[in-house]
Parts: C-alpha cells; sequence; structure tokens
C-alpha cells in the first residue's frame, strides 16, 4: 500500500533517509522532515505491507529553474528509498506514480530529478520508469 507520510512516520522516515543520504545525521534530518510534513508544496509517500513502512519517496515543487526543464513549477523526486530486500518488485514505480500525481495535481507538467554520476543503481531505476538524461555535469573544487 501507499500512502502519503504523516508525522507519526518520521522516525521511520529518518531511518531510512540516513540509509540513503549517507553523511546526514538524525539531528540534520528531523527539522526539514518536520517541516515537509507540515508544507503543502512537499511530500513524503511511503510504501507498506503488512502495516510495516519498507519505503518512501519525496517529492517537491520547485519554482527555480531546474535543468533541463522549461516550465515552473516542476515537481521533483527528491528522494526515493526501497529496503534492499523489497527492490524489483515495482514498489518505486509506485512509489514515483504518487509523486508524479502529486505535483501534476499542483499544476506541473514536467518532473525531474538528479543523482550522481557514479550511482549506477539511480541511474537504472531512473531510466526505467521513464526519464531521460539532460545533462551531466563535473563539479571541480581546488584548495587555494
Amino acid at each position: 500500500m501507499i500512502r502519503k507520510a504523516n508525522k507519526n512516520d518520521i522516525e521511520k522516515l529518518i531511518e531510512m533517509a540516513l540509509v540513503l543520504y549517507e553523511g546526514s545525521t538524525y539531528e540534520d534530518l528531523y527539522p526539514e522532515f518536520f517541516d515537509i510534513l507540515s508544507l503543502e508544496k512537499d511530500a513524503f509517500f511511503v510504501a507498506e505491507i503488512k502495516d510495516n513502512i519498507i519505503g518512501f519517496s519525496q517529492v517537491s515543487l520547485r519554482y527555480e529553474y531546474v535543468e533541463g526543464t522549461n516550465t515552473s513549477p516542476v515537481g521533483y523526486l527528491e528522494g526515493i528509498y526501497i529496503e534492499e530486500e523489497y527492490r524489483h518488485m515495482g514498489i518505486g514505480r509506485k512509489l514515483l506514480k504518487y509523486c508524479e500525481k502529486f505535483a501534476k495535481d499542483r499544476g506541473c507538467t514536467q518532473f525531474a530529478s538528479d543523482s550522481e554520476m557514479t550511482n549506477i543503481e539511480s541511474y537504472d531505476f531512473h531510466t526505467s520508469v521513464g526519464f531521460i538524461v539532460t545533462n551531466r555535469i563535473v563539479c571541480y573544487i581546488k584548495e587555494i
């Protein structure tokens, strides 16, 4: 079952997000997620099996320019995570559909996402659900 997340889900959302977003901390994520669960322009959706949350997706509306788009706002897949034993069962695709509907219901005609160039699993997921690559960038840093 897929449903919109609520504040009662915050602990499980953070637990999964800590796996997805390496380097994040509970202290960083809690206030951000608490705010998102209160907003109208952002949402989390959760996938449940037998009342156990096994995955989530996060969608936002972005009003600033999004690479490769020509409309505003743009629905944006901020993150998606499925516990490993439940992957490749179509759950991610279902979560994405809820995110797309959320964005479309709020006037979006385009939906975007991103991932690290080295994240092959994310690339495979995105292309399998219909995303097309619009740009690839390499970021640089130099100590001065």
